[in-house]
Parts: structure tokens; C-alpha cells; sequence
């Protein structure tokens, strides 16, 4: 029904943003070649930044033995990108009718046993595949970012989904180095965007109440909970902590604070005053340094964790 796997030689990345750039590199970097759709050839200065920036951390990690940045094609030309392509990774702006437009075409230009995977980060494929005329073969592939660096890919489909689309997506990740996991059923935001998103909401209403500033919020972060993270999960840090009772001494003992106001939050309105209190304590906390600066110290750091 779908292409082998193993036959899989020739991405077409779509978006010229820092995902789709990211995508790229990631694929790159697994040995694959890359087509690379952008909308303006004036992106591609930027574009190709983003690949180099990668390309340090990716090189630290070990790079397949046929990787390499001679495999990338940059252009504007949408039936280039779509020309031979064995997988299609779409990353092009979050906005329901460009994606489903875009779709729309997407299903007539690209053949029919080629998957086509959305990095949608707030939409559903249901919703993005309506007018698509070969919609079974579209899922979501929703990625962390940086996509070349963190492993974790969501997957799901929409209602016209075909389950064998699915499958094939979560063997392709994983073959391409990817951890793919698939999710139960389509959800709002996914399942780790939504957990980033409840830490975002508690970080806005603390800074908005003048409780703490960006910089607070980050340094308990990276100094509290983050570093445990990258070894267990909420789920079980809980129930570690709660010694040979588990997660049933946690919830017998603290469940009553589930019912403090702080949990049953929603998000404050992003006023002109929080606005800036957010965007003038991010500057504070980059001290100058360029967007390119602060990226390859992240990749370099998250590399290292690794």
C-alpha cells in the first residue's frame, strides 16, 4: 500500500521555518537526501543557519556514514521539492486554511504511496485533511523542537486516516532515528505540548501577579524539575518520591492539595503590561547575545544530556 521503508531515499521538507529547517538537518543527518521547499528564495540565507547551527551538535552525535550537507536542495519550486520524494515532513505556518489548501494540492501533486506527515503543533489532521482527495495517507508527525535533536515524534491521524498510514508512520521514525509515540486518539495540543503548555499557563499567571519574574521561572526549572525530567517523567518522579507507597501514598497524602486554586488556573489575558513584562525579562535573560549564539549553546548542552 505504501512504500518500503528500506526504499525510503528522498525527503521533501516543506516550511522554511526553524522546524522545517530542523527536519531537514535531522534527516540529513540520518543519511537521507533532502528537498527543501521554501516560500521565498530570500529564506535560504536563514534556512541554511539553521541546518549549520545543527549540523555542529549532529556531528557530536554521530552522523550516518552517507550524511551529508551535499545532499540538501533549497528552492522555491514546490514540483521540484515534491519530484521523486519518498516521504513528505509538511512544517509550513499554522493557520487551518493555508494547511488546507496546501493539503488539497499536496494530494494530487504527490504520488499516492508516499505518506505526507504535518508538524502541526494546534491543529488536528482531521481538520487539515478535508478537502484532500488522498487523505488516508496523511498523519500527523508532530516533533519537539530542536526536531534534529530531541528524539520525540507524536503520531496520530485524522478521522479519514487509513490505520495502516499510521503504522508505517511510527516503523518510519523509528527507523529514522526517532521515538516515535503513537497517540490513543486525536487531542488538542497533542500530549507533551499540552504538558509544556500547563507549565507556560502557571509561568504567565505568576509573572503577570508579580509573583516572579522570566528569569526566576527559569532558573527553578533548570535547577529543580528539569534535570530529574530528562530521566523520569512527572508520573513516575511522583512516584519514586513517595518511597515504597508509590503513587497511592502520593495521591492518599497530598491528593487533598490537588484542590488549591493555583491547579484550577486558566490563562491570563495577555495584556499590553504582561506582554512586556514577558518579552523585556527573556532580553534581560539573553544579555545580548544573537538568536544563532543561544541556539548552538542549547544544541550543545542538550547533545551533551544526550
Amino acid at each position: 500500500m505504501f512504500r518500503k521503508i528500506a526504499n525510503v531515499k528522498n525527503i521533501a521538507s516543506i516550511g522554511g521555518g526553524p522546524i522545517g529547517a530542523g527536519w531537514a538537518a535531522h534527516f540529513l543527518a540520518q543519511g537521507y537526501k533532502v528537498r527543501s521547499y521554501i516560500h521565498s528564495k530570500t529564506e535560504e540565507d536563514a534556512y541554511r543557519n539553521i541546518v549549520e547551527i545543527a549540523w555542529e551538535s549532529l556531528i557530536e552525535l554521530g552522523l550516518s556514514k552517507t550524511a551529508s550537507l551535499k545532499n540538501l536542495n533549497i528552492t522555491d519550486d514546490l514540483e521540484e521539492v515534491l519530484y521523486k520524494a519518498d516521504f513528505v515532513q509538511e512544517s509550513i505556518p499554522e493557520l487551518l486554511k493555508i494547511k488546507q489548501d496546501f493539503y488539497q494540492l499536496l494530494g494530487t501533486k504527490v504520488p499516492k504511496d508516499v505518506i505526507i506527515a504535518s508538524s502541526t503543533s494546534g491543529l488536528t489532521m482531521t481538520s487539515i485533511q478535508k478537502r484532500c482527495e488522498t487523505s488516508e495517507r496523511t498523519v500527523i508527525g508532530h516533533p519537539f523542537n530542536p526536531p534534529y535533536l530531541l528524539p520525540l515524534v507524536e503520531i496520530v491521524g485524522g478521522e479519514r486516516t487509513h490505520p495502516a498510514a499510521l503504522d508505517w508512520a511510527c516503523k518510519f521514525y523509528q527507523h529514522a532515528g526517532k521515538q516515535p509515540l503513537k497517540l490513543i486518539k486525536e487531542i488538542p495540543g497533542f500530549i507533551a505540548t499540552r504538558l509544556q503548555e500547563a507549565l507556560w499557563r502557571e509561568a504567565l499567571h505568576m509573572v503577570d501577579s508579580g509573583e516572579a519574574t522570566p528569569e526566576q521561572i527559569d532558573i527553578a526549572l533548570i535547577n529543580g524539575p528539569g534535570p530529574r525530567m530528562t530521566v523520569q517523567g512527572q508520573c513516575m518522579a511522583f512516584h519514586v518520591a513517595c518511597g515504597e507507597g508509590g503513587m497511592a501514598t502520593n495521591l492518599d497524602q497530598f491528593g487533598p492539595a490537588l484542590e488549591l486554586p493555583w491547579t484550577r488556573l486558566k490563562a491570563p489575558a495577555l495584556t499590553e503590561d504582561l506582554r512586556n513584562k514577558m518579552v523585556n525579562g527573556c532580553n534581560e535573560m539573553a544579555r545580548g547575545q544573537h538568536f544563532s549564539e543561544m541556539a548552538r549553546k542549547r544544541d550543545k548542552s542538550i547533545a551533551t544530556i544526550l
